[in-house]
């Protein structure tokens, strides 16, 4: 294939707009662009309001992960109070934001990512008539059976957060209500039942069995279930190679617990793991229809440029944790906790491979979690500490959301909002260049995509974008 330019998008089954600007040599991409194409602007919708408002406007950034935006809005406001949850009230928080996570990890494999295995173009592969079978949007009977064991799983949030999306459940002193040992029982059992669906279908053998499974070449040996499915594709298609990662993970750290996080926080580089250097995340918008210089997000601003300037090509940020790019979600989370599966997928590469089947070790994990904390529930405890809002203050709420690090960053003057900033997980994975032309995550894992001749929309590139998982609606705000 000769030289040419291509621009991929909109994509479909993924949240929110998306454009990918190609630049093709030899029938491979020689550089890429990707540009979140919608404003929203919630974080200047905050502006000058009441702290608590933070609560009620930040979870409707998004409908899929709005608990994590409730969740870090709420650590946030927290912080800026010098208030820490009753511990209690941590573990219930968790058990809520952990059962949103598992869910968007499941709708991703069934729904998002797994039928575009089920193209014409992979016909003749031994594996395309059972991924048909199992994953035709709307009709596989994979697909189906997955909806409704999520649906099941979120029963547990209709008891506990009241709603989903969009709870106001999670505050800064812990959660507003206390379970009865009645709903305590009914937790349990709702957790029984979506163990019994993964083990029966997912998986196709015990949770535990696929948590032990020490590396790459362990889980490329996993045949059963649907998780087998995607494991002979990817075997056949080379999907070790495809879409390798930098290297540098991050993890804010999942579930905070007053014991420690459910999953660890850190920095993986190079091989080594070290504490977070949060003071030296910077917002670059060198690249970004963005006005105003880089900055740390306490004191950063959302300023839109209407006349969308060259060299900029997106409205995403770049953020940057000391002066690099770095790649944050499932695989990022596992790695940085130290499971070996983990460790071995990024050191092979952290290709599509490596992602996705670092999301699917961490549903596994998570539901060992959701267990403990379903067994450990005190109805006679209390879950929730007092606290009130200063006349001037400042906070960070530091979560991870289920595509990756999400940090909400709160500056309160006179009793009211002088600033928001937010940095969603797709902002960090979906940045564009930045100020010394370094690409973020995903335009520098496209690098090296297949493209065969007459592709419009290159199979390569849609499994590696799917990879990330992108949630592009909570990335611009």
């Amino acid at each position: 294939m000769s030289d040419a330019r291509l621009v991929v998008g909109p994509f479909n089954r993924v949240e929110g707009d998306l454009e990918v600007h190609l630049d093709i040599r030899d029938g491979a991409v020689a550089s890429a662009r990707v540009n979140a194409p919608l404003y929203r602007g919630f974080e200047r919708m905050l502006e000058g309001r009441n702290p608590h408002d933070a609560l009620t406007i930040t979870p409707r950034i998004c409908g899929i992960c709005s608990i994590s935006q409730s969740a870090a809005a709420a650590r946030a406001l927290g912080d800026a109070m010098g208030l820490q949850p009753a511990p209690e009230g941590a573990r219930m928080a968790a058990l809520i934001h952990a059962v949103e996570n598992v869910c968007d990890h499941l709708t991703h494999f069934y729904l998002f990512f797994m039928p575009d295995f089920t193209r014409p173009a992979y016909q003749g592969q031994d594996w395309h008539a059972a991924v048909v079978q199992r994953f035709t949007a709307m009709e596989g009977s994979g697909a189906r059976r997955a909806v409704e064991a999520r649906a099941s799983l979120m029963h547990i949030l209709g008891l506990m957060a009241g709603k989903w999306p969009h709870t106001l459940a999670i505050q800064p002193g812990g959660v507003t209500r206390t379970p009865t040992a009645a709903e305590r029982v009914r937790i349990v059992a709702t957790l029984r039942g979506f163990r019994r669906f993964m083990e029966a279908e997912l998986f196709g053998r015990t949770l535990e069995e696929f948590v032990a499974l020490p590396s790459q070449d362990a889980l490329l040996d996993w045949h059963a279930g649907d998780a087998g499915l995607f494991l002979r594709a990817a075997a056949s298609l080379d999907l070790v190679r495809m879409g390798a990662g930098a290297g540098r993970y991050l993890s804010f750290g999942a579930y905070p617990l007053p014991e420690g996080f459910g999953f660890a926080r850190g920095l993986w580089q190079a091989g080594a793991l070290t504490e977070v250097p949060l003071s030296d995340i910077v917002e670059d918008v060198s690249h970004a229809w963005m006005l105003g210089a880089a900055a740390h997000p306490s004191r950063g601003m959302t300023e839109p440029d209407e006349y969308m300037r060259d060299p900029a090509y997106s409205w995403c940020k770049a953020p940057r944790l000391a002066g690099a790019p770095v790649e944050c979600g499932a695989l990022a989370r596992q790695v940085i906790d130290g499971h070996p599966l983990a460790c071995d997928l990024a050191a092979r590469g952290g290709g599509v491979l490596a992602r996705v089947g670092a999301r699917l070790l961490e549903i596994a994990r998570t539901q060992l979690l959701m267990e403990d904390l379903a067994q450990t529930i005190d109805p006679d405890a209390r879950f929730m500490a007092k606290g009130g809002v200063p006349a001037h203050g400042e906070g960070a709420g530091l979560v991870e959301a289920a595509r990756g690090a999400l940090g909400h960053w709160l500056r309160v003057e006179g009793g009211r909002i002088a600033s928001y900033q937010i940095i969603a997980p797709t902002t960090w994975n979906f940045s564009p260049r930045d100020a010394d032309e370094v690409p973020g995550p995903l335009e520098a894992a496209l690098v090296g995509a297949a493209v065969a001749q007459g592709e419009k929309t290159p199979l390569s590139v849609q499994h590696i974008v799917r990879s990330f998982d992108p949630c592009m609606v909570c990335t611009v705000h």
